[in-house]
């Protein structure tokens, strides 16, 4: 890389693929709001076949031109133990990013990346909550060369005997993830509800479409809802059928989703730095330095805990909601589906003195359960009454039920609410249907919070905050000198320490 510090250089060719390609996700993922125009106009021109691939080819002529203007005003150079990138064609980006910001480097490699071996890599900061800088097309060699690059530049401002090992160690395989066990965690996961959930709106013009395709097979579906040669019980059997054939087709969605993003997937630790990779059409490689992980979380629902799997998430440094997604997250790294015992094995080789799987966990007062039964009360009850009192007895049936349902669920998230702390880590336990287990040492907490409200006061309770560089974690309705004990402990552990958070 030094033959071109201080050059402005182009991407590659290969780049206006990616910008064409990146053009039509960004479509697709309008692609709700776009539908009613979608319909209307293929409805206005259904019967013109010329007019649909006249605007067909329309649509690609302007999908290539702005990729060619992408890749046109698209550079960047390196100088001065910089990064610094210019791009946009009416509204101009300017990206400068020294190296001594930037925490972590990623590569992705499309698919159609792969023939001339080009990656886009990823450089993000602990400043922003958004990925901080992008190039698009690097040659794997020039990549690798910038990586190191890098790398070199922040490790020789704290040891450049921490170089030298850092470049002679191999790689070790912590962890890797079969086609079944990716198939498990497409059916735990909750991308089938997702994706029922998205398709709601539309279910009255799918349900007219499913209808219609039975009739074209022969069916007079009017006729047989209309027979009384049936049974009672052969309706219900025929719709479930229906049913059970639409969950299973989500759930096939489902699991092909998580196989694509999952796939061939590799956890790998060198020195202190662990490596994922990861995907299908498009591979993933994650960096992330031991010292800046900052919890380690185990996250189960309800079809996990039948099936005795965990899903393990290392967070670390910006790992917020813009950036959590499965297979591209930079703030976090995610084992999917793996068994109680291999949680514990990637866990112990993280921080070996955890006890996330041995502690005993606090109970948080019940007094968080009553008061969340009395919100629910309240909301629901008098509106069941308002019901009774203009003859809406179904309504009013309907809000009670309500209120017994909210209060179960009420009550089972309570009881999944648990505290601990030893010398070095606190940990917490939550959830609802499901349950999640969080871990975290005490020096890496970055600000606290405690909070009483009236009706805590009254009973000497309150509710902690702790802040990290990941994010916030609460610890509510607890006794105020056990939060008062947790506030010092971890003050004084930063004051005293002076550990690095990252």
């Amino acid at each position: 890389m030094t033959n071109y510090q201080g050059q402005w250089l182009k991407l590659s060719p290969v780049a206006i693929i990616y910008f064409a390609v990146q053009f039509v996700k960004d479509v697709g993922n309008n692609l709700i709001y776009l539908l009613p125009a979608i319909l209307v106009g293929y409805n206005q021109f259904s019967e013109n076949g010329l007019a649909i691939i006249s605007g067909l080819a329309a649509l690609l002529l302007f999908v290539a031109i702005s990729a060619l203007l992408k890749f046109y005003f698209y550079q960047y150079r390196l100088t001065d133990g910089r990064v610094q990138i210019h791009s946009g064609v009416f509204q101009k980006n300017h990206i400068d990013l020294p190296f001594e910001r930037i925490q972590n480097v990623r590569f992705e490699q499309p698919i159609f990346y792969r023939p001339s071996n080009h990656v886009c890599m990823l450089l993000d900061t602990a400043g922003s909550s958004k990925l901080e800088a992008k190039i698009i097309a690097l040659s794997k060699g020039v990549a690798e060369s910038l990586k190191q690059e890098i790398l070199s530049h922040k490790t020789e401002q704290a040891s450049s005997a921490e170089t030298e090992s850092t470049e002679t160690e191999q790689e070790q395989l912590l962890n890797s993830r079969s086609v079944q066990d990716l198939v498990i965690h497409g059916l735990a996961s909750n991308r089938i509800w997702i994706v029922l959930g998205a398709l709601a709106p539309f279910f009255n013009s799918l349900s007219e479409k499913f209808i219609a395709g039975i009739e074209n097979l022969g069916v007079d579906v009017d006729a047989l809802m209309a027979s009384s040669q049936y049974a009672f019980w052969q309706y219900v059997l025929f719709f479930l059928s229906i049913a059970f054939v639409v969950i299973a087709f989500m759930a096939l969605i489902s699991i092909l989703g998580s196989v694509i993003t999952f796939y061939d997937f590799k956890l790998t630790r060198s020195n202190d730095r662990y490596i994922r990779r990861n995907g299908f059409f498009t591979r993933h490689e994650v960096v992330m330095k031991l010292s800046r992980l900052q919890m380690i979380v185990y996250q189960q629902n309800w079809l996990d805990r039948i099936l005795q799997r965990v899903n393990l998430k290392f967070e670390q440094l910006g790992a917020s909601l813009d950036r959590q997604s499965a297979g591209a997250s930079g703030g976090k790294i995610m084992v999917p589906s793996v068994t109680q015992g291999e949680a514990n094995a990637l866990a112990s080789d993280a921080w070996p003195e955890n006890k996330l799987s041995a502690i005993n966990y606090h109970p948080v007062s019940k007094r968080l359960a009553i008061r969340n039964t009395l919100i629910a009360f309240w909301l629901l009850i008098p509106l069941a009454i308002a019901f009774i009192y203009f003859d809406q007895a179904e309504l009013s049936v309907a809000a009670g039920g309500l209120f017994i349902l909210t209060t179960g669920l009420v009550i089972l998230s309570w009881k999944r609410w648990g505290y601990a702390m030893d010398e070095q880590f606190i940990y917490i336990r939550k959830g609802l249907i499901g349950v999640n287990y969080r871990c975290f040492p005490i020096h890496k907490v970055q600000q606290t919070q405690l909070h009483q409200s009236w009706f805590m006061r009254r009973f000497q309770l309150c509710s902690v905050r702790l802040v990290l560089a990941c994010g916030g974690q609460t610890l509510p309705f607890i006794k105020r000198t056990t939060g008062e004990k947790y506030i010092d402990t971890c003050l004084y552990q930063v004051e005293a320490l002076r550990k690095s958070w990252m």
